[in-house]
């Protein structure tokens, strides 16, 4: 009978008590609060009966509650229990908020119903208890027998809300409509007007209060579901219905009619909005046909009969009738209001200055675009107000004062007019395209997107197609947006107007400036002979990014040099190739697809072939050589003959005569490629002199166009490394000044110059032609220019300053070969020793540290040759008398110059101890080339050109400054060759020295060293080595006995 959850009380007494204070709490709520609901009010009018007969009978018929039965106090104690937990749950149903008790209406329902029948069943034990009390037992047997017969319900509406809020719990998402049936239902079940929200509010409100103390993630989703359909159902959707909210006060009440209301009966119970097709069930309630088919989508998905939201009715039938009538009404009701907002809106945005700071002007726009996406029909009416001019002369004349907001709800309303055709052509007449283009680069996203919206609706039309492309900067601009992920949908909307794009034939080449070159491409490699020629003829005319050469190369390449052989594509493929060839990395590219051979036939073709087709193909050619790479290794012809091969190189220069003058400085280009490879270099020389090229190179040193003078100027620079007697002989006598003249000529180019200085340095000059040629004040002139150029280069240095450095470098060192007294005034004076050293720490190219060893080595040896001169008793006459300028006077004293072995002047010009030379040099040998390195030996081999009693004192002078350490480490890494037969020249010459050679014999390195060269080296490395190995006294001297030139020296 009770709940084992139920605790009866300890005594009978406290059963009493326990009685007393649950029926007076009921009896108290039942006169305080009239319950809402039927349960609650049944209960305690039991709750009533009960106080009457145990608290003001029962209780008053007996002496003491000790005195009653047994069996009466287990019934007192049963009813005080199952009462005090009914009394608790009653009590829910008026201290907690109505929603609170649909919610949990089940729960409340079955708690009165289970302990209603346990205190039924108390009541029985008590009546068979008290047989002495007649009349109470019939009374209380009466009560029993009611309580048990009760039964607690919860009426269909209450249940169908419990089910919909427990749905609701579940999170769903709903619609408008199904939402305004939830509330109607809920409102019915509190007793509301189902229009009263705020009272609906305050319930809901009440409701949320209950959750505080609450943990129920079901009711907290219930809440937030009333809340957010309260929040959705209080804002009013339609404009339709609205007034606009204009100044009318403004207009003339006669020209501006004012907008009527609609009639409640037009407005939808559901979406309350006036109905587009409204119908009407078996209750005789009109809904908007897609309202209420929600509504009763969502009654059979939650398992309950469909019900008419308005009255609740359970439906049988769930028939939609339309309501002819009253849609009639509507439609005349919404032409007469539409007709009145178009013509206001006409009004507003007809004025000549538009506020933008009125609210107004952004209700205008809203209205019309709701009149056009919801009564498609009435677009006729929006199109003969002229709403499509005046919002385009909005977005045109007012863009920047408007902003962006407003703009994009302008673009809106364009993009629905479009649908209307008429429509559609005023937008195109009117400049649509261009409107929307400026709109791409709009501030906000929502812009932008219906600006690409309508570009993508007019898109479809090919004319208009074209007419977007032709627009500046809209292609561009589209292509940008392609990609974006920061703009995922942007980007997918203007890939889409491009897709369209690409459909017009008069796109492609736009399209291609825009960097889209897919449409282009594809037509290229797999469209008909015709459209492959008209494709490779945009390729040929269009400004390309070095990024766009490369990709159109690799997908398009070996169609071009297939239709070089096409008579009709030669001259639109060739221009295509040509103009892809000016990125470098294509020169692979285009070898590999056998464009050489192709471009070679059409270079070396006969007469008949266009100068313009020879043009073409020496230009691709010169652009493909320009670098060195993989054409080095390619035939040029079906015989396999390849670019540095005699039969190519007299072929292009046979060409030069009788070609234009643009395809001889091509070829003039082909050949300094080819030239400069080093590859390829030294055996192209050699075909170029003996071609007699030499002479014809000669011939463009003073042509009147530029650049064949710059590239004539490269060719015999490159000749004149290699050819350089041959070169002088060549140009004796009228030309050689000019490269003198060019180089002192402030107005040619710095290549040419600085062509022209190399070419002048390499020559083979006699001692009178530089005496003649160059002369004291062009000495002058050449070291004032590199000492600018180190001053003006602050460690950078470029190509043609290097070139520069390397020219003057070398005009310098002709004044070093042979020292008169007039050429050796001139070293003294412009201190060319010190000038030579500077270059070894100038940030320079191999050659430039080459020219400047050697020159130190020539100055070193005059100034050996000049010393050993002045020692003698009687100086000769002549070319050594002027030793008195650099070094003066020999001493008897061997306290002078450890090289010399004389008193030399300080920073003297021809020693390289006092000018601190050596140091510079010995870094040199570290150097990474070769030739570099070669030079810094010889030059230091002057120091230990004579064996004289000064001989110890110059090796010691060079131990001191490391020269001895970075020879022996140069040697052990060398491979054989000139370097390694010049380094270890030095070295034998060093161990001729006694501390020398016993302390190096205990470097196992060098004499492993020494030993391989012995083995392996040249005639005369084998012989130092065996001459140093001798002095190490690791082998005997010949007979056994050392030789004069290998005793050492103490």
């Amino acid at each position: 009978m009770t709940s084992p959850q139920t605790a009866h009380p300890s005594s009978t007494s406290a059963a009493i008590e326990s009685i007393k204070r649950s029926l007076s709490e009921l009896c108290v709520s039942a006169d305080e609060h009239r319950f809402s609901f039927e349960n609650p009010r049944r209960f305690s009018a039991f709750s009533n009966r009960l106080q009457v007969l145990l608290i003001h009978q029962l209780l008053r018929s007996v002496q003491s509650p000790d005195s009653l039965p047994a069996a009466a106090t287990t019934a007192l104690k049963g009813v005080a229990a199952d009462l005090s937990t009914a009394a608790e749950k009653t009590l829910l149903y008026a201290k907690r908020s109505k929603i609170f008790v649909l919610v949990h209406c089940q729960s409340l329902r079955e708690s009165l119903q289970k302990h209603t029948l346990a205190i039924a069943a108390w009541l029985a034990l008590l009546d068979s208890a008290l047989a002495d009390l007649p009349d109470l037992r019939k009374k209380i047997a009466d009560l029993s027998r009611d309580m048990k017969q009760a039964q607690f319900i919860v009426t269909e509406n209450e249940e169908r809300v419990h089910c919909t809020l427990q749905k609701e719990g579940q999170g769903r998402r709903t619609s408008k409509a199904v939402q305004s049936a939830i509330i109607m239902d809920l409102a019915r079940a509190l007793g509301i007007d189902s229009d009263n929200f705020s009272e609906i509010s305050v319930q809901v409100e009440l409701f949320k209060a209950d959750l505080t103390v609450s943990s129920s993630v079901s009711e907290r989703r219930i809440l937030v579901s009333l809340e957010m359909i309260l929040s959705n159902l209080a804002v009013q959707p339609d404009i339709v219905t609205q007034k606009l909210d204009l100044d009318f006060e403004e207009y003339d009440s006669v020209s501006v009619p004012q907008i009527s209301l609609p009639f409640k009966n037009f407005l939808c119970p559901l979406t309350k909005e006036v109905m587009k097709e409204p119908v009407v069930l078996e209750s005789s309630q009109n809904y908007e046909r897609s309202a209420i088919k929600y509504w009763f989508e969502r009654c059979i998905e939650d398992g309950r009969d469909p019900s008419c939201p308005v009255t609740g009715q359970v439906l049988e039938s769930l028939e939609l009738k339309p309501n002819i009538g009253l849609a009639g009404a509507i439609e005349e009701w919404v032409n007469r209001n539409i007709e009145v907002q178009v013509n206001s809106a006409a009004q507003r945005l007809g004025e000549e200055s538009i506020s933008v700071d009125n609210n107004g002007l952004e209700k205008v726009l809203d209205s019309l675009y709701k009149i056009s996406e919801e009564y498609p029909s009435s677009r006729y009416k929006v199109r003969n107000a002229g709403i499509v001019e005046l919002v385009m002369n909005l977005l045109r004349n007012s863009s920047k004062s408007i902003g962006t907001h407003l703009r994009s709800k302008a673009l809106m309303i364009l993009l629905s007019m479009a649908k209307d055709e008429e429509s559609k052509k005023i937008m195109l007449e009117d400049g649509i395209t261009r409107l929307a283009i400026h709109s791409l680069i709009g501030s906000s996203e929502k812009e932008r997107e219906y600006a690409v919206k309508l570009l993508l609706e007019f898109s479809r039309d090919e004319a208009c197609c074209i007419k977007i492309a032709s627009e500046k900067g809209a292609l561009v601009l589209l292509s940008s947006m392609v990609g974006n992920p920061e703009h995922p949908a942007l980007s997918n909307l203007a890939e889409e107007v491009l897709k369209q794009m690409e459909r017009v034939e008069d796109n492609i080449q736009p399209l291609a400036v825009a960097g889209r070159f897919e449409p282009l491409l594809s037509r290229l490699c797999e469209g008909s002979d015709d459209v492959k020629i008209e494709m490779a003829s945009i390729l040929g005319r269009m400004t390309l990014t070095n990024t766009s050469k490369e990709q159109i190369a690799r997908q398009s390449a070996h169609i071009l040099v297939e239709l070089l052989s096409n008579p009709d594509g030669r001259a639109p493929s060739l221009q295509a190739l040509c103009n892809l060839s000016g990125f470098d990395d294509n020169a692979t590219i285009l070898v590999d697809c056998a464009g050489l051979p192709a471009l070679t036939n059409i270079l070396f073709a006969n007469q008949d072939t266009s100068p313009d087709l020879k043009e073409l193909a020496a230009s691709t050619i010169a652009n493909i050589v320009s670098n060195p790479g993989h054409w080095e290794l390619a035939s040029v012809n079906k015989e396999g003959h390849l670019m540095q091969s005699e039969l190519f190189i007299f072929s292009l220069l046979g060409l030069l005569s009788v070609v234009s003058l643009q395809c001889q400085v091509s070829i003039l280009r082909i050949l300094y490629g080819i030239v400069s490879s080093p590859q390829a270099s030294e055996l192209v020389t050699s075909h170029i002199k003996s071609g007699e090229g030499i002479k014809t190179m000669t011939s463009f040193l003073e042509h009147p166009e530029v650049e064949h003078r710059i590239y004539a100027f490269k060719l015999t620079r490159v000749l004149s490394e290699r050819f350089g007697q041959d070169l002088a002989s060549e140009l004796r006598p009228n030309k050689l000044p000019l490269f003198k003249d060019k180089l002192l000529d402030d107005q040619s180019t710095e290549g040419e110059r600085s062509d022209a200085a190399c070419i002048l340095a390499n020559l083979s000059l006699s001692s009178e032609e530089v005496k003649t040629l160059l002369g004291a004040s062009f000495v002058t002139w050449t070291v004032t220019t590199l000492k600018n150029q180190r001053r003006s280069s602050n460690g950078r240095v470029s190509r043609p300053v290097l070139r520069m450095v390397e020219g003057l470098l070398g005009l310098l060192l002709h004044f070093t070969r042979s020292l008169d007294s007039q050429t050796l005034s001139i070293v003294r004076e412009h201190r060319l020793m010190t000038i030579f050293c500077e270059q070894l720490q100038f940030p320079s190219k191999p050659r430039v540290k080459q020219l400047a060893a050697l020159g130190l080595k020539n100055l070193s040896e005059c100034g050996r040759s000049l010393a050993a001169a002045d020692s003698e008793p009687t100086p000769p006459n002549g070319f050594c008398s002027p030793l008195v300028f650099m070094c003066g006077r020999a001493s008897n004293k061997a306290y002078g110059c450890p090289i010399h072995n004389a008193a030399c002047e300080e920073d003297s010009q021809l020693c390289l101890h006092k000018s601190n030379c050596i140091k510079s040099l010995v870094d040199l040998l570290a150097d990474e080339d070769t030739g570099v390195q070669i030079a810094a030996v010889e030059a230091l081999s002057t120091l230990v050109l004579d064996t004289s009693s000064s001989f110890k004192r110059a090796v010691d002078e060079l131990e001191q400054q490391g020269a001895i350490d970075a020879l022996i480490t140069l040697f052990t890494e060398v491979r054989p060759g000139e370097l390694q037969e010049k380094t270890i020249w030095m070295i034998e010459r060093i161990l001729r020295v006694e501390n020398q050679n016993q302390q190096l014999g205990l470097n196992q390195s060098l004499v492993r060293a020494l030993v391989e060269a012995l083995k392996h080296g040249n005639a005369n490395t084998k012989r130092h080595a065996q001459d140093a190995l001798t002095n190490l006294k690791q082998i005997s001297g010949v007979s056994g006995k050392a030789s004069s030139q290998t005793r050492s020296l103490r």
